[in-house]
């Protein structure tokens, strides 16, 4: 058999994890060989394929981004280096003319609806979820979050002894684009003060009075704000140049008075480098052993999921086109609200 493995979308720490856990797992498996398609689906599209080592793949699992490249833009069916023509033929070729009987697709969500896109047109796929915005349907944790909370909680931390000295309200912004995982949960082991979800909304007079209550209680106070919060007076995102952190700060700023200091930070691709943490190390490999089994059992049209504490199948065309916002009954959620830390509770 031979299997090609892609990485789509963005970067995260985890990928080599995986691509070195399920290499493994095929090739002990037996007479199996492994390619990696380069830069993701681009790699279809310009034959950008190569044979995969197994012996040097095995010192990956703790570095971070991706061996084989990643590229967020190329839709082979809506292919921007054509004007966005459907070049999905010219992929399909390239998998036939190197014999790759069956494509893993690691990726997001954007990812996961090309690979289902695929499967339709009679391509044997197997998903692997890979995003640090936790936001994958039907899949309770992706590899890459983890480490992007703890540079999250590590920021905060930071953030709050400068702002403990100079007794100022430091707003710090997240990934996470519509859904708000990566503030919860970053903001709750950071200690964050304050924290904004896109799922709840912005209240601003809500925000003020919080920031002025920590203030005056321990003289600063952090706010955790996801990029996907839309600010309640424009009823939009922060436009071109401008980013909801900042929108948010300008916005705070007449609300808490002239003698009030307010600085920003956005962490941004900070939260996607660096080396993953032991958690999407070992969950990484879970999911390349797990999609290495589907392979091996012909089980295509399948994502690897993780649900409870066990690693599952779920179908890509219920993953497909969809996001996985935070409930607004999850526990997290109810732990921020009895902390007090929701602005809009």
């Amino acid at each position: 058999m031979h299997v090609g493995i892609l990485t789509g979308g963005g970067d995260c720490p985890g990928l080599n994890a995986v691509i070195r856990a399920l290499t493994l797992a095929l090739t002990e498996a037996g007479d199996v060989r492994v390619s990696g398609i380069r830069q993701g689906f681009l790699g279809l599209l310009e034959d950008r394929v190569q044979p995969l080592d197994a012996a040097r793949l095995r010192g990956l699992i703790n570095e971070g981004g991706t061996v084989l490249g990643s590229h967020n833009r190329a839709d082979p069916f809506a292919y921007f280096g054509a004007g966005g023509a459907d070049c999905s033929a010219r992929a399909l070729d390239c998998l036939q003319r190197h014999g790759i009987e069956v494509l893993v697709a690691v990726g997001g969500d954007g990812t996961m609806t090309i690979a289902e896109r695929f499967a339709r047109l009679g391509v044997p796929v197997v998903g692997v979820p890979k995003t640090i915005d936790n936001d994958l349907m039907h899949n309770e944790r992706s590899f890459g979050f983890d480490s992007a909370v703890a540079v999250v909680a590590d920021a905060l931390g930071r953030l709050g002894t400068t702002a403990r000295s100079h007794g100022r309200v430091m707003v710090l912004e997240t990934m996470g684009r519509h859904a708000g995982w990566i503030a919860l949960e970053g903001g709750l082991a950071g200690g964050a003060d304050a924290i904004v979800l896109p799922e709840l909304g912005y209240d601003g007079q809500a925000l003020a009075a919080l920031c002025e209550r920590r203030s005056r209680e321990q003289g600063y106070a952090l706010v955790c704000v996801a990029e996907g919060v839309k600010l309640a007076a424009a009823g939009e995102s922060a436009g071109a140049g401008e980013t909801v952190g900042q929108r948010l700060m300008q916005d705070l700023a007449p609300r808490l008075g002239p003698e009030a200091e307010l600085r920003y930070t956005l962490l941004g691709h900070l939260q996607r480098g660096g080396a993953p943490t032991a958690f999407d190390r070992v969950l990484a490999t879970r999911f390349g052993v797990q999609a290495a089994q589907l392979v091996l059992q012909r089980r295509h049209g399948q994502m690897v999921a993780l649900q409870g504490d066990r690693c599952v199948a779920v179908s890509l065309a219920d993953v497909a086109g969809a996001s996985r916002l935070v409930p607004l009954d999850h526990e997290l959620m109810q732990a921020a609200r009895c902390l007090g830390v929701l602005a809009n509770p």
